[in-house]
């Protein structure tokens, strides 16, 4: 019979465990969530945990992300998660640096640290001198009225 207390006391221990639900996929959820509401299409993504760390009901997490079916990583993001109601909760976020371009996205890559910007107000060639300025109102053609 001495097994008996033993046990409850066991039970008990276990279930006033005040960390609540230290589970990656219970953190996962959480981030999917979290990017459902600011309207992210999850569906076409792959959002994989590279790592999480618990403290209390508190969890920092490392996403992996990327465009679904192509097996690569596109952006990597540090998630800070707190448990409410029984759920972990987004509450802040940090970009982890490591973005490569999205595939089919066009764009140009990024320039070499220290090059210039080639989107800080310089003229386009063949473009009139104006060194990035607008236009005064007295030099614009005259608007006419829509008939």
């Amino acid at each position: 019979m001495r097994f008996a207390p033993a046990l409850l006391v066991i039970l008990c221990l276990a279930g006033c465990n005040k960390s609540g639900n230290q589970s990656n996929d219970a953190v996962r959820q959480g981030v999917v969530e979290y990017l459902q509401k600011v309207g992210i299409n999850v569906a076409g993504m792959d959002i994989n945990l590279a790592s999480v760390k618990f403290n209390g009901n508190q969890a920092d997490a490392t996403v992996n992300m990327g465009v679904k079916g192509t097996g690569s990583s596109t952006m990597t993001m540090s998630y800070h998660l707190e448990m409410k109601d029984t759920k972990w909760v987004v509450v802040g976020k940090q970009d982890s640096g490591q973005h490569a371009a999205m595939p089919g996205a066009g764009g140009a890559p990024p320039a070499a640290p220290g090059a210039a910007n080639p989107h800080a107000g310089g003229a386009m060639p063949g473009a009139p001198a104006g060194g990035g300025k607008m236009p005064s109102p007295e030099d614009l053609p005259p608007a006419g009225t829509k008939k």
